[in-house]
């Protein structure tokens, strides 16, 4: 259950109830660790722990930087497991996993005089959404939160599942140009599931995402790009948080802001800094 890296460590598979989640977990370890919590990585849609996080240079940014990284493939991504049962795509039932995994993985609540207790996450598009509600019910064992491309509506909630499934039928053409954007991405990647992903959408359409049900209340950092529509709202997340700082990167989209150098160094400067 290891991802290619340097210093990647197999994690033993998880389990929720009794039953097998198939999420592919992997772990890697810094070189020379500081007393801070590991970082949990998680990506966006169409998205993986390799495309999003190790070909992006971000875990071995987070390791050089002595933090230990726990990431993982969400259901119907990478090597995970891709059913079509709407069940295992719930952001509910994948908050469970997220929090299974952690425990799976050492991972304790905060303990005050014990700066490496509880986590640290890092999520993007999706994964900020995921994040954000995590942090929010979670707040026991979430240090720190950094939000890439956060969105306080619901990122895929616009998805016209309808007319995404005559285009994969017969090549009907697509009207809405949001979902275009979204099915183009989950088919640009060959081992994508198309129909586990589209599966993924209808059970996120079921819960969805409202950040005032729930605000995390430890620091957050939120960041997009100057040219990312999709977060052009995102001081919204900031208005909720008396905690939240927010930083715009230039130039920058919602699919290459992940990429930047810049991104990272707020990141690390954030999470390796002291907690006020």
């Amino acid at each position: 259950m290891s991802s290619p890296g340097k210093h990647a460590a197999p994690v033993s598979p998880h389990s929720i109830e009794g039953a097998q989640a198939g999420l592919h977990v992997v772990v890697f370890d810094a070189a020379d660790p500081v007393p801070l919590p590991p970082v949990f990585l998680i990506h966006g849609f169409a998205s993986s722990v390799e495309l999003n996080w190790v070909k992006t240079g971000w875990v071995k940014a987070l390791n050089q930087a002595g933090r230990r990284v726990i990431s993982v493939d969400l259901p119907g991504h990478g090597h995970s497991a891709a059913p079509y049962d709407l069940d295992s795509y719930t952001p509910g039932k994948i908050r469970a996993d997220l929090l299974q995994i952690l425990i799976d993985t050492g991972i304790h609540p905060l303990r005050a005089g014990d700066p490496a207790s509880g986590v640290d996450l890092i999520g993007y598009s999706l994964g900020a959404r995921l994040a954000w509600e995590f942090g929010a019910t979670q707040h026991e064992l979430v240090r720190k939160m950094v939000l890439g491309g956060p969105n306080p509506e619901d990122p895929l909630a616009d998805f016209d599942l309808g007319a995404a499934q005559d285009f994969l039928n017969d090549g009907t053409p697509i009207a809405d140009e949001s979902t275009v954007w979204l099915l183009n991405m989950a088919q640009l990647i060959p081992s994508n599931d198309i129909f586990a992903l589209l599966a993924l959408i209808q059970a996120v359409k079921m819960e969805p995402f409202d950040p005032t049900d729930a605000v995390p209340r430890m620091p957050i950092l939120l960041v997009a790009g100057s040219l990312d529509e999709r977060a052009r709202t995102m001081n919204r997340l900031a208005e909720l948080s008396p905690d939240a700082q927010q930083v715009v990167i230039e130039g920058r989209t919602h699919n290459n802001t992940v990429t930047s150098r810049e991104f990272k160094d707020a990141a690390l400067s954030f999470l390796n800094g002291p907690t006020l």
